[in-house]
C-alpha cells in the first residue's frame, strides 16, 4: 500500500495544527510554510477535512482552522479517510464481490492483502493526533533512528 500525498500531507497539517493551536485558529499559510506544503493544495485538503467534520474554519482577521475535536479524539485513520484516501492493500474494489483478475475471481493472495489493509486501518485508528504530537508512536523505527544518531560516525558529522 502506498499512501499518497493527500493522506500524508493531511496528517502532517493536522498534527501541525494540534501542536501549534493553543485553542486559537491557525492560518493555513503558516502550516504551509512550516510543513513545506503548497498552500493551494492545503486549501483543497482542508475543504475535505472540514466537510468530514475534523476541522472548523474561522473567518476574518485572526482566522484560520481549529480542530473540531480534541487531539486525543482525532484518529489518524479518520484524517486519511476524510480526504478520500482508501486504506487498502488489494487492487480489488473494497466490498466488491468480484475480484481483480480478468475472470473476476479473487487472486490467490487476496485475503493476505485484505488482512494487511485491515491491520493498517486498525493501527491508524489506534493512533491519535495527540499520540503523534507527544511522540508516543516511536516504536522500533524510533529506536533504530536513535541508535544511528548515537554512532560515532553520526556524531562526527
Amino acid at each position: 500500500m502506498k499512501l499518497s500525498t493527500k493522506g500524508r500531507y493531511s496528517v502532517m497539517a493536522m498534527v501541525d495544527i494540534a501542536a501549534h493551536s493553543d485553542n486559537k485558529p491557525i492560518a493555513l499559510a503558516d502550516v504551509a510554510e512550516r510543513q513545506e506544503i503548497s498552500l493551494s493544495y492545503l486549501e483543497q485538503l482542508f475543504s475535505k477535512l472540514r466537510r468530514g467534520g475534523l476541522v472548523k474554519s474561522v473567518r476574518g482577521p485572526g482566522g484560520g482552522y481549529l480542530l473540531a475535536h480534541t487531539a486525543a479524539e482525532t484518529r489518524i485513520a479518520d484524517i486519511i479517510l476524510a480526504v478520500d484516501e482508501p486504506i487498502k492493500a488489494t487492487r480489488c474494489t473494497p466490498g466488491s464481490p468480484s475480484g481483480c483478475t480478468s475472470n473476476k475471481s479473487r487472486c490467490l493472495t487476496h485475503d493476505l492483502w485484505e488482512e494487511l489493509g485491515n491491520k493498517i486501518y486498525l493501527y491508524l485508528n489506534s493512533v491519535s493526533l495527540a499520540d503523534v504530537v507527544d511522540k508516543r508512536v516511536l516504536g522500533t523505527s524510533g529506536e533504530l533512528f536513535r541508535r544511528q544518531q548515537d554512532t560515532p560516525v553520526a556524531a562526527a558529522q
